[in-house]
């Protein structure tokens, strides 16, 4: 009887054992689930669609509807572009009410849009990022308002016209700018990010007589090594000020990490080696797992791999847009998104073993919420990322 005792008082306790190990595993488990960073793009074509010319209830309600949906998804965080076109979705003193939520630019549309959207966030325990294009303007220049700060930059080399208007990043009174808008908004607004995303030098040669200007003083360096100058100082300035407030500060760049240096001007490299530039940085890694040219997991291993500063997050952005569509540039891959249902879920749970990663993103609201932009599969790729959120 005493053995028979013995036996059925370790096999309890070994019950015990593995119901604390369990219990244990499902709190790490939820631990992680409450600290990865987990975000949703709303843009100036949501706000437009929700917002502008709408009354002032109806828009209040579609931000609860936005936010709402968001956090029935598993979701933590919003980033919501506040100043998209050298505006604002708030009250400044230096940019005018944008056009994205009023019915003109520098119309007052009625409240505080940011203001609001932090408010129902903080109710729902959500997370909000606001979102800024640094040098964009306007698409044309007879859309620039004289509230607008370009007004009185309008043919000079100043702006940039081309595919859009473009402020000229070379000069000092536009970095001035910037920086003077980021704080404004830091100093006034409880946001617990700031996120540039991958617009920077709009055109290589927009900026050519300032550079034999500067060259006339200063040691020479080539004239890609000048851009990057340029948009370094910017960052750092925007990261200072982001610091000195207890505000994130990262960027969204093109996941194809040479258009960086080719292109905008965008010095990766060095901001993921160094604490001067960047708190987080969210590459958008558009492409499936059989894109010809660029690989998903390649392109998520060289991102991780760039980094050389501990204090560096990762956060990856992912192409929720591209969900039962053709991806044209993916060559032989360019189905992927049509004949799966599970790429975003593949792509989180891969990116979850990279040594940096601390969140994903998904571009954007309306393909996850406006059932207008559904495709055969995307119902069945939200389902799936499910299984990894809850």
């Amino acid at each position: 009887m005493k053995k028979y005792f013995i036996i059925f008082f370790i096999l309890f306790f070994i019950l015990l054992i593995n119901m604390y190990l369990k219990e244990d595993v499902n709190s790490v488990d939820d631990n992680k689930n409450n600290s990865e960073f987990r975000a949703v793009f709303i843009s100036y074509i949501e706000l437009n669609k929700y917002i502008k010319n709408k009354d002032v209830n109806t828009s209040k309600e579609n931000i609860k509807l936005m936010i709402s949906n968001i956090k029935s998804l598993g979701f933590n965080t919003v980033i919501v572009q506040i100043r998209s076109f050298s505006d604002a979705i708030y009250k400044s003193n230096i940019f005018p009410w944008s056009s994205t939520v009023s019915s003109y630019e520098g119309v007052d549309p009625g409240y505080d849009i940011l203001d609001y959207f932090i408010n129902i966030c903080k109710l729902n325990n959500i997370s909000l990022f606001g979102w800024i294009n640094p040098y964009r303007v306007r698409s044309t220049v007879s859309s620039i308002s004289e509230k607008n700060p370009a007004y009185k930059y309008i043919g000079t080399d100043f702006l940039y016209e081309g595919d859009g208007i473009f402020y000229n990043p070379s000069k000092q009174e536009v970095e001035d700018l910037i920086v003077e808008g980021v704080l404004e908004v830091v100093s006034n607004y409880d946001l617990d990010g700031i996120l540039f995303d991958d617009y920077f030098y709009p055109n290589g040669d927009l900026d050519y007589l300032d550079y034999l200007k500067y060259l006339e003083v200063n040691e020479h360096i080539s004239f890609e090594d000048y851009h990057l100058m340029i948009i370094n100082k910017m960052v750092k300035r925007v990261h200072d000020v982001c610091f000195e407030n207890d505000v994130l500060f990262g960027i969204s760049p093109d996941g194809n990490i040479d258009n960086n240096y080719n292109k905008v001007f965008a010095d990766v490299k060095n901001w993921l080696s160094s604490d001067l530039y960047v708190d987080f940085i969210m590459p958008q890694v558009y492409y499936g797992f059989y894109n010809e040219t660029r690989a998903f997991k390649n392109v998520a291993d060289e991102w991780n791999n760039l980094i050389k500063n501990d204090s560096i997050d990762l956060y990856i952005a992912l192409a929720f847009y591209k969900v039962g569509q053709i991806d044209k540039y993916a060559k032989s891959g360019s189905n992927e998104w049509i004949d799966n249902n599970n790429i975003i879920m593949k792509e989180i749970i891969i990116s979850r073993n990279l040594k940096y990663y601390d969140g994903f993103s998904l571009f954007r609201y309306d393909y996850l919420f406006d059932d207008g932009f559904y495709t055969s599969t995307t119902l069945l790729e939200i389902e799936n990322m499910k299984k990894i959120l809850f």
